[in-house]
C-alpha cells in the first residue's frame, strides 16, 4: 500500500525532483529553506500520509489558542509541490524528516517518481564543517553516477565516510537502485554557528540554478545572511578565542585542503556535542 495519495498528474515537461528534509542532515536549516525557496507557493501535486510515518510526540502539531479557546491544530506534513523553473517543471519533497516505515517510504517514493515521470532526483542537505563564515559556502556532491553533478561541485569527501543515515539517503539510494538518475548537494555550516544559516541556503540554490539550468529567486535571504555575518563578525572581533579558531580554518581553506571521512566525522561529533550541552544548560 502506497503512503501517499495523488491529488492529480498534471502534464510535466521532464521533471525534476528535489528533496529536502529538516532535522539530520540539515544543518542551520538550510537545505529545507532552500527547498521551501524552490517550491514556494505551488501547487500541491502529492500528499504522504502523515499518521503513517511521523511520532506525534516527537513532532507535536502546533496548537493556536484564540482568547483562551483552543482554535487551529496545524499537523506536521509531507507534501509535493509543482512549480516551474526556466523551461522545465520542478516537484519539491520537502517537511519533516518521517519517523516511522522508511522501506514503505522508499516503495512509495519510487512509485510516485515513475507515476509522475521524474527523469532525476536531487537531494539537498547541510551537514556542520570546520569552515569559517568568511569564506564561500563549500558543497559537497553524491551522485549515482560522477558525471551527474554540475555547477563546479565534486564528489566527497575522500575517504569511507560512516555516519548515522538520514532519510535522504535512503530514498536516493532506492531512487538509483530503481534506474532514476540521483544526485546530492550538501552544503558546509561552520560547526560554531547555531541558528539559521540563509548563507548556506544561498549557496545551495545556486548550485540548484546551475544544475537546472536558470536562476532560482533568492527573496530575503540575501538581507538574512548579511545580518547573520555581520552578528558573526562582531562576536569573532570581541574574543581572542574565537578570533584564533576562525583563522585556523581560513588557513586549512586558503590551502585548499579538503576534508576527509576522519575530518567531517570529528566535525558531526563536536556539532552534536555542542547541541547536547546546549540541551543541558536549558534543563
Amino acid at each position: 500500500m502506497v503512503l501517499y495519495r495523488l491529488e492529480h498528474i498534471p502534464e510535466l515537461r521532464s521533471p525534476a525532483m528535489v528533496v529536502a528534509f529538516d532535522g539530520w542532515v540539515d544543518a542551520g536549516t538550510a537545505a529545507t529553506t532552500a527547498a521551501n525557496q524552490v517550491a514556494g507557493g505551488g501547487e500541491v501535486i502529492a500528499t504522504f500520509d502523515s499518521d503513517a510515518l511521523f511520532d506525534y510526540r516527537a513532532r507535536r502539531p502546533t496548537l493556536e489558542i484564540d482568547d483562551g479557546r483552543p482554535s487551529l491544530l496545524t499537523w506536521p506534513e509531507l507534501v509535493v509541490r509543482r512549480t516551474e523553473i526556466g523551461d522545465r517543471d520542478v516537484l519539491v519533497l520537502a517537511g519533516p524528516e518521517p519517523d516511522y516505515r522508511w522501506h514503505d517510504l522508499c516503495e512509495s517514493a519510487v512509485d510516485l517518481a515513475r507515476r509522475l515521470g521524474v527523469v532525476e532526483w536531487i537531494s539537498v542537505g547541510a551537514i556542520p564543517g570546520a569552515v569559517p563564515h568568511t569564506r564561500p559556502v563549500p558543497v559537497m556532491g553524491t551522485a549515482s553516477k560522477p558525471e551527474l553533478l554540475r555547477g563546479g561541485v565534486e564528489p566527497g569527501p575522500e575517504g569511507i565516510l560512516r555516519v548515522p543515515a538520514a532519510v535522504l539517503s535512503v530514498l536516493d539510494i532506492a531512487i538509483s537502485a530503481a534506474g532514476i538518475p540521483a544526485v546530492g548537494y550538501f552544503a558546509q555550516v561552520p560547526h560554531y554557528v547555531t541558528g539559521p544559516a540563509p548563507a548556506a541556503a544561498i549557496e545551495l540554490l545556486r548550485v540548484l540554478g546551475l544544475h537546472l539550468g536558470a536562476e532560482i529567486q533568492l527573496g530575503a535571504l540575501p538581507e538574512e545572511a548579511r545580518q547573520i555575518r555581520a552578528r558573526l563578525d562582531l562576536a569573532m572581533s570581541s574574543d581572542e578565542s574565537t578570533r584564533a579558531h576562525v583563522a585556523r580554518l581560513e588557513a586549512r581553506v586558503d590551502e585548499e585542503r579538503q576534508p576527509t571521512g576522519d575530518d567531517l566525522i570529528a566535525d558531526i561529533e563536536r556539532f552534536l556535542r555542542d547541541r547536547g550541552n546546549e540541551g543541558s544548560q536549558r534543563s
